[in-house]
């Protein structure tokens, strides 16, 4: 194949300089094609200096030499063995010493030629380096070598044990001048002029070869706001579609329906509150498909909300159901919003996978008549075999452990034959960042409720080490004998004896036999049947059960309001957003209420975490910090979210790239809303295949 005929899509053994061998080896890391190749882009740059031989090394300087391994050994045993090696380049010796290495002896052998850095020191009459950077080398391979002053910016790629950094960097130099001219620009002239950006292949030249630390940020600039935009525009575009294209029902509201509505709710709702049940009267009484989040601090009341915008559906004759992500969550739901609704109320079916095939039957035939306008299930509500007569409200709780598709799939049961699709209204109780609310929820309007219901104490917050437990749990008994109840959080149900994990039936074998013997105690977690939850959760409510042990399945939903502890167990195993879930649990009567975070943590990070919990009973602050510390990806996962993690773009630096990205993207699609011109069709094409699939954007085109 000529050089002309190359293609991004030509595979690597096309590109002159690229062996059998290499290639093989590059696609153990999904690199097949030229343009993977050239889209694996490098995670950080190094400051490299030039080599020199052996002989003219200097002492106490950071250099670079190259040469033949003529002598190793490993000295010494285990973890803490050295591993010692000896380098020649014909000019003189070159002694290497790399400590806690013995994994060494598999990669270093005599005979093989060593590209070595670091600091060079004189050890008994020798030059030495202690731990130095290397790599295995092929003495008559043409190394490149990078441009700029010193010619000593190196770019640093993921690689693995089969393809070495130094490997990939040849590959990329042997394909990159061919590449760069295929590169098209999906971004117009007048934009990249606007925000001051690169053209796309001058950003790949400069990250993969750059002539200094300028280039390399205003390449990773340009990369990482085309993740942002190429994201907005999704989310823009479906945001649009919704809003344009399809049609709820306008719902019915007056003084007397929300009247009607608020007298069954069992307290006067807060200026919050009452902000977000204007929102959703507003939405619900329009045609215009609801897409709104009610965001809120634990014990802030969102699913009275919710339960606000369902029977305004029941008030205008239409049905409303709530989706719950777990089934404890689910049976919490129906359970307190049939205590609300009391005896004069409408009827909750309750739908979840553990129903005999006869309950579930029934359910089904009373949504599908028209007979129950109110249901609250798990995933079971979105099984094909679930119908609606006229469901016109689907409440999500929890929305961010839902993907699109199990939305699109409830969006999917509102009434076909008029083409009306229901109202959406998600909530959570995990406050969110605002950058991360962007991101991941564009599509949707906020409300924030920001104030808890009068009457609600902070909770105390402490941290303990392990030593102190058994003061921890002697405060537990003070409480109980106070006529009080507890909660104890253990990370695991097992525990794992190779990490430290507890496990939470050691922890209950503990307390029953020693720290707390003679008090009533019980444990709840997913791998029991529902029938056994039920009855355990129902005996704690009634005050039947002291001390309630329990994973994270009790994290949301939970309302005891006689518990007025929380024990959470290796809270350093916990992140913040968690941990401040886990404390809502508790603070939900007009008792004090205290939560103690038993911890020995060992990172800087986690006594961070910990720090930030005893400082703080603000979600959306803890939220910022969590943020801060872990990243968007460890508070909701790519499975959960269903984004696709980005390459480039950190979030939690990139809050005004990001907030430009959105800016462009709404005024593009608002000129543009399907990006139909023939001069859109790359960039569409790059959203369709980034964003297409999670966002659910198959029915935009």
């Amino acid at each position: 194949m000529t050089v002309s005929a190359l293609a991004l899509t030509s595979p690597l053994t096309d590109v002159p300089g690229i062996s059998d061998r290499l290639a093989r080896d590059l696609s153990t890391l999904g690199l097949n094609a030229v343009g993977q190749l050239i889209a694996h882009l490098p995670h950080r740059h190094e400051h490299e200096e030039a080599e020199a031989p052996i002989a003219e090394l200097v002492p106490g300087h950071v250099v670079s030499a190259r040469g033949e391994v003529t002598a190793c050994r490993p000295v010494g045993f285990g973890k803490k063995m050295r591993f010692e090696a000896v380098l020649h380049d014909g000019s003189d010796r070159l002694d290497l010493v790399w400590f806690n290495a013995p994994y060494l002896r598999s990669k270093i052998h005599p005979g093989e030629w060593l590209r070595v850095q670091g600091k060079a020191q004189r050890y008994k009459n020798a030059i030495q380096i202690a731990n130095p950077r290397f790599e295995v080398i092929d003495p008559d391979a043409e190394l490149p070598t990078a441009t700029g002053d010193g010619g000593s910016l190196r770019p640093v790629y993921p690689a693995s044990s089969r393809v070495s950094s130094r490997a990939i960097e040849l590959a990329i130099s042997k394909a990159l001048p061919m590449a760069l001219p295929l590169i098209e620009d999906h971004l117009p002239a007048a934009l990249r002029e606007q925000r001051s950006l690169p053209g796309l292949g001058d950003a790949y030249r400069m990250i993969h070869r750059p002539d200094d630390e300028d280039e390399v940020s205003r390449a990773r600039r340009r990369l990482a706001y085309d993740e942002l935009l190429l994201l907005q525009l999704g989310v823009a575009m479906k945001r649009h579609h919704l809003r344009e294209t399809q049609r709820a029902p306008a719902l019915r509201s007056s003084e007397r329906v929300q009247r009607s509505i608020l007298e069954r709710f069992p307290f006067e709702l807060t200026g919050a509150q009452r902000r977000v049940v204007a929102d959703l009267t507003t939405d619900l009484t329009r045609d215009i498909p609801t897409n709104r989040m009610i965001q809120g601090d634990v014990g802030s009341g969102k699913t009275l909300l919710a339960l606000y915008a369902m029977l305004l559906a029941v008030e205008s004759g239409q049905q409303a159901a709530l989706l719950a992500p777990t089934e404890i969550l689910a049976e919490q739901h129906h359970e307190s919003i049939t205590r609300v609704l009391g005896e004069q109320g409408p009827e909750v079916d309750l739908l979840t996978g553990t129903l005999t095939p006869a309950e579930r039957a029934g359910v089904l035939g009373r949504l599908a008549s028209g007979q129950r306008s109110l249901v609250v299930g798990t995933h079971a509500l979105l099984t094909e075999s679930v119908t609606f007569r006229s469901l016109a409200v689907a409440v999500i709780d929890e929305q961010h452990r839902f993907g699109v598709h199990q939305r699109a799939a409830l969006r999917s049961k509102g009434d076909a034959e008029s083409g009306l699709i229901p109202h959406m209204v998600v909530m959570t109780a995990t406050p969110i960042p605002r950058t991360l609310s962007l991101t991941l929820f564009g599509d949707l309007d906020v409300s924030i409720i920001d104030e808890l219901p009068p009457g609600r104490e902070p909770v105390e917050t402490v941290v303990e080490p392990t030593a102190n437990r058994a003061e921890v749990y002697a405060g537990v008994r003070d409480a109980v004998e106070r006529g009080e109840q507890a909660f104890v959080v253990v990370p695991s149900i097992d525990g794992d004896e190779e990490t430290g994990l507890t496990g939470l039936r050691a922890v209950q074998l503990e307390l029953e036999q020693t720290l707390l013997r003679g008090v009533s105690i019980a444990a709840v977690h997913g791998r029991l049947k529902r029938p056994t939850r039920e009855h355990i959760m129902e005996r704690f409510r009634r005050g039947l059960i002291d001390v309630l042990i329990a994973t994270t399945v009790i994290e949301v939903g939970v309302d005891i309001p006689n518990a007025t502890v929380m024990v959470i167990e290796q809270a350093d195993r916990f992140g913040l957003a968690q941990l401040h879930q886990l404390r809502g649990r508790v603070g939900r009567g007009a008792l004090a209420s205290r939560c103690v975070l038993v911890s020995d943590p060992t990172t800087p990070e986690s006594v961070e975490r910990l720090a930030a919990m005893r400082g703080s009973t603000d979600g959306f602050f803890l939220a910022e910090r969590d943020f801060e510390l872990r990243g968007p990806g460890e508070i909701f996962g790519s499975r959960q979210s269903g984004l696709p993690p980005f390459r480039v773009a950190d979030l939690s630096r990139d809050h005004l790239l990001l907030g430009a990205a959105r800016d462009d993207a709404q005024d593009w699609v608002m000129r543009s809303p399907r990006l139909a011109d023939t001069s859109e069709a790359l960039v569409r094409r790059r959203v369709l295949k980034s964003h297409g699939a999670w966002l659910g954007l198959g029915d935009v085109g």
